[in-house]
């Protein structure tokens, strides 16, 4: 058995280090492509590859964790950022462009590893602080994200020290962090089975739910059926053989069971439109920035605000999700995110000061809905369903990224920041009918609730 305070320390001290993985590469990655293509427009396309690669890693890692453990699952996505990272160190040697961005994507699939880990951090928690270990994984990316671009420099000088063309040393610095990684996660990290929380254990628990588990109908069938077996209790009762674990269903099919209750669904809404929001615009502000004369300095302290908004009150989310419950946090973030985009929509073009509060916003109603649709996708739905609905999800929300990426530039040209914000407004839309679907669903379920027990 997993020692939780040791696991959840080596998830801590991961997360760091994969954060600065990350960030080092990224922070050059678009430079990289362009200096290699000549062209500025390719150049963009180094994210859209590192995010698709997170999306396509998602659901492979979720199956690997069932089948092998989310120790395997965790090691093998590190170590296919590793070999991402030599191949655009041997496409910056070759001139092959196609490598960098096959390399970009393998390198994506460290990103999907670090965001597997906030579940895995739920899995060692203490009935009641399942959040606040979640939330204590996505803040150590804070240091991991201020640190790896200021390490660029540094590994650049040392790639061109040992022969290598400019700006490929960062990507020096991740792969020796991600290998890293994968050494301290397959020799320390012992983790339960995945999708196993210890408040399963406690039914009682008030931080179950209170409705049945989503996909736990066969559970409660055999569970009747062994208790009529032998109604009048007389004779000599067999023993029965030990039910044999109910095998895990693929992420496809967990989506389409998840998506038909409310409290899963508002789950999904909550991880996949946050991200959809914060995406679509915090990629496309440096860009509108810069085009009203804000300076390179300007712009790196906008998005350390964003940055700071994102993952420095990640622990406070996670204890208010604990305390009032994760529906109350998910629409404070949808408040939050409404709040900033309508900033971005109404602030003047050379506004400098409106402009990062709003980022600031944008990060802080980013976080509040991840931990808060993670939080709930751990417990709304039954222990076969939430490794699978986990890897589903997070392929999800990379892909919605990476369209969000992609049409936010035509969005820019089309109407400027302000359309920018409006696109990502409409996002806020079903999120807020999946709200009020799941809150109407709550309050159905109550006086059944209240009656069954009288």
């Amino acid at each position: 058995m997993p020692r939780r305070g040791l696991s959840l320390a080596v998830l801590i001290v991961n997360q760091l280090l994969a954060g600065v993985g990350v960030a080092s590469g990224i922070a050059v990655a678009a430079l990289l492509v362009e200096s290699l293509t000549g062209t500025a427009i390719l150049a963009g396309l180094s994210q859209t590859s590192s995010v698709l690669g997170a999306g396509l890693a998602a659901v492979p890692l979720a199956r690997l964790a069932v089948a092998r453990g989310r120790h395997v699952a965790l090691a093998c996505g590190y170590a296919l950022a590793v070999v991402g990272a030599g191949l655009v160190i041997g496409a910056a040697v070759s001139g092959l462009v196609v490598l960098a961005f096959v390399g970009l994507a393998a390198f994506g699939a460290g990103t999907a590893a670090g965001l597997q880990a906030r579940f895995a951090a739920a899995e060692v928690a203490a009935p009641g602080f399942e959040a606040r270990s979640l939330s204590l994984v996505l803040w150590a990316t804070t240091i991991g994200s201020v640190a790896g671009p200021n390490l660029a420099d540094a590994g650049d000088v040392l790639g061109q020290a040992l022969g290598l063309p400019p700006l490929v040393g960062p990507f020096l610095v991740s792969g020796a962090v991600f290998a890293l990684s994968t050494l301290l996660v397959s020799t320390l990290l012992r983790l339960p089975p995945p999708g196993t929380l210890a408040a399963d254990a406690q039914p009682e628990a008030s931080a179950l739910p209170a409705a049945p588990l989503v996909g736990d109908a066969r559970d409660r069938s055999a569970a009747g059926e062994a208790a009529t077996s032998d109604p009048d209790g007389v004779g000599e009762a067999e023993p029965e053989p030990e039910p044999a674990p109910e095998p895990s269903p693929g992420a496809w099919r967990a989506l389409r069971i998840a998506v038909r209750d409310p409290q899963a669904l508002l789950a999904l809404l909550a991880i996949v439109c946050s991200h959809t929001i914060m995406v679509g615009v915090m990629v496309m502000t440096p860009v509108h920035l810069h085009a009203h004369g804000a300076s390179l300095a300007i712009v790196g302290l906008v998005l350390s605000i964003h940055i700071l908004g994102m993952y420095g009150a990640s622990p406070v989310m996670g204890w208010l999700v604990d305390r009032v419950g994760a529906a109350g946090v998910i629409a404070a973030g949808g408040i939050i995110l409404f709040v900033a985009t309508v900033i971005g929509i109404l602030a003047p073009a050379d506004d400098l000061l409106l402009v990062p509060v709003a980022l600031g916003l944008l990060g802080l109603g980013w976080s509040a809905g991840l931990i808060g649709g993670s939080a709930l996708l751990t417990r709304a739905v039954a222990p076969t369903l939430r490794v699978p609905l986990q890897g589903a999800s997070d392929a999800a929300m990379n892909f919605s990224a990476a369209i969000a990426s992609a049409f936010s530039g035509v969005l820019l040209g089309f109407g400027g920041f302000a359309a920018v914000n409006v696109a990502a407004l409409l996002v806020l839309v079903p999120l807020a009918i999946g709200w009020a679907r799941a809150l109407m669903s709550r309050r159905a379920a109550a006086p059944r609730e209240s009656h069954g027990a009288s």
